[in-house]
């Protein structure tokens, strides 16, 4: 099932892990098995896991790292793409050249086993990258040997409107990781790539005591089931045209809006000192705490901690939806001063 829906048609193979990070790490081992390379590239904003070696991939110190180093050596950052905060007309592609030209610069194409990305960042911000940022960095690692990685943990299974964020501009990872959504609370993850990387690493190279246990994976099948069943990708496209509107709609009124973006079921909205683009860390806490008070769970992300973020079922009703959005609109009022 994995491999009927991970993106590519290519021949592929999966392994089973019991945690997102697990399987990151897991597509790093393979990547440097297979192109004998060791260096490992991430983006800014980037959020991969905890253990030490994904710890090194995330860029949010607090509180993911702070006092748990020293991380994993050989793991380069560069800039993604982050369309609000980006230099006006910075193209996708010229914000790919601008990362890959930093990967030449920092330790050469040749020494690169994997670039590992989010198609869409998690924890960084819900970050959308301009349109043709992800294909070009495809063809950067196609044409360098260098394996593709996307971190679908987040955004994999229907969350964006698509099965998995890459598909919405046709990107084909080498290795896709996947979470979360593949079974909905119970511990399973999956690491699945093109079959030739796979079979790259020696026989007992990947395992874990509890990885593709038989009872998370029973509830993968029926979750994956679900999804086809309940057409859980067009519920997501439905959430995004219902919550959209109502989320510009805030941003019309308060300045504090400073951006709305996202796919899906995967929605945010960026908060500033109004008339800039400072970010409000304080006045997101107070949204999210108001939220909280009325009964609605609001998340908050992002580097500076200046980001609401919407994971809302993909079941949810629709009564259900405008009433969470209610209470947003409450809290924003009740804090700007704003109608």
């Amino acid at each position: 099932m994995l491999q009927a829906h991970a993106p590519g048609g290519h021949e592929k193979r999966s392994a089973l892990f019991s945690s997102g990070a697990e399987a990151v790490e897991n597509a790093v081992k393979v990547a440097r098995v297979a192109t004998g390379r060791h260096a490992v590239v991430v983006l800014d904003h980037a959020y991969h896991g905890r253990t030490n070696l994904t710890m090194a991939m995330t860029a949010k110190a607090m509180p993911y790292k702070r006092g748990f180093g020293p991380f994993a050596g050989e793991v380069y950052r560069v800039p993604t793409s982050y369309p609000f905060r980006d230099p006006a007309g910075l193209t996708g592609e010229h914000a790919a050249t601008r990362a890959t030209h930093l990967v030449e610069k920092q330790v050469g194409a040749d020494q690169v086993a994997a670039l590992v990305v989010e198609p869409i960042q998690g924890e960084g911000g819900f970050v959308v990258p301009a349109p043709g940022f992800l294909p070009a960095l495809a063809d950067w690692c196609s044409a360098n040997g260098v394996l593709l990685v996307a971190d679908e943990i987040q955004t994999g299974f229907a969350r964006t409107g698509s099965m998995f964020a890459c598909d919405h501009e046709g990107v084909v990872p080498d290795l896709v990781t996947t979470a979360k959504g593949i079974v909905g609370g119970l511990p399973l993850a999956a690491l699945t790539g093109r079959a030739e990387v796979m079979d790259a690493v020696h026989r007992g190279g990947l395992g874990g005591t509890y990885g593709g246990n038989p009872i998370a994976c029973a509830a993968a099948l029926a979750a994956i089931e679900t999804y086809e069943r309940d057409d859980l990708v067009g519920a997501a496209r439905r959430i995004e045209a219902r919550m959209l509107p109502r989320l510009q709609s805030l941003a019309s009124r308060h300045a504090a809006v400073g951006d709305v973006r996202g796919r899906g079921a995967m929605l945010a909205v960026e908060l500033v000192v109004p008339g800039t683009r400072e970010p409000d860390a304080a006045l997101t806490a107070a949204v999210a705490a108001r939220c909280h008070a009325g009964g609605v769970v609001v998340l908050t992300c992002g580097s500076e901690g200046n980001v609401l973020r919407f994971l809302p079922p993909l079941v949810i009703g629709e009564a259900l939806l405008d009433d969470a959005l209610d209470v947003l609109g409450e809290a924003f009022g009740a804090l700007t001063g704003a109608g």
